[in-house]
């Protein structure tokens, strides 16, 4: 691999690493764009451009997941019970997604993507309203119904579930260090099944060395070795820094790179 590409795949890990570990959000919203940029001046066909960014995308934020989690679980910001009734829910969604997206056409996901990221970057912008919850405690047939839709929607845009469980748990009246300490938990087996399913799903016209699936193995071992390590970085800082700020540079940037990839395929 030329000396550019292992330098775009290590930057990449840096800063998505650290902005999943600061945010709770996942590096996902980064990684997809810029990684089909990448397989574009690769000389990637556009029509996998999207597919083989989601599956490396996903398959990456494996790492980042862990090392934000254990971060999350030494300072006591996860709440297992919740994580144990949603695991199997967000394995099976995150899992047969995958074939789903396989089976779509890259347009029609860099379409998805974009509105989707957009949307939550459009969110990120605006003032928070107050929390109003029913009860702190949800049922498990609630937790199954939402760990389905999480799961299955984070294999689509490659993300690790924190832009929807941090939200959700928080209209449940949990608060931020734990929304965000749980929705780091809850993108382990997110990653775990979503890798899976994308590493299973060939496509015999992607003519790409090293890559299994949809899944481009090189990628994938830089992008996890830079971001294993600053994503314990950004966990860490995610109290001392001014995080409202950058939650909006960040939204931006979601907003604009989202639009960046949908113009690569059309």
């Amino acid at each position: 691999m030329a000396i550019e590409w292992i330098l775009a795949f290590v930057s990449l890990g840096v800063f998505a690493g650290f902005m999943a570990g600061l945010l709770g959000i996942g590096g996902g919203g980064i990684m997809v764009p810029m990684l089909t940029s990448i397989f574009v001046a690769q000389g990637i066909s556009p029509d996998y451009v999207v597919h083989l960014a989601l599956g490396t995308s996903m398959t990456s934020i494996m790492m980042t997941s862990l090392s934000s989690l254990r971060v999350h679980h030494a300072k006591g910001g996860v709440l297992w019970p919740i994580v144990k009734v949603m695991a199997p829910w967000l394995i099976i969604g995150s899992f047969a997604a995958t074939f789903v997206a396989a089976r779509i056409s890259g347009y029609a996901l860099a379409v998805f993507f974009a509105i989707f990221m957009s949307y939550i970057g459009i969110k990120m912008l605006r003032p928070k309203k107050a929390i109003v919850a029913e009860s702190r405690n949800p049922r498990k047939l609630e937790l199954a119904a939402v760990g389905t839709g999480v799961g299955a929607i984070s294999a689509l845009v490659s993300i690790g579930g924190g832009t929807l469980t941090v939200p959700y748990l928080s209209w449940r009246n949990i608060t931020l260090k734990y929304a965000i300490g749980t929705s780091a938990a809850i993108g382990l087996p997110i990653s775990l099944a979503g890798a899976s399913g994308y590493l299973l799903n060939a496509q015999p016209q992607l003519d790409l060395p090293y890559t299994v699936g949809l899944v481009y193995l090189p990628g994938v071992v830089l992008i996890s070795a830079a971001s294993f390590f600053t994503a314990r970085i950004g966990a860490k800082l995610a109290h001392k820094l001014p995080v409202n700020t950058l939650r909006k540079i960040f939204a931006i940037l979601l907003i604009l790179l989202s639009l960046k990839m949908l113009w690569y395929v059309l």
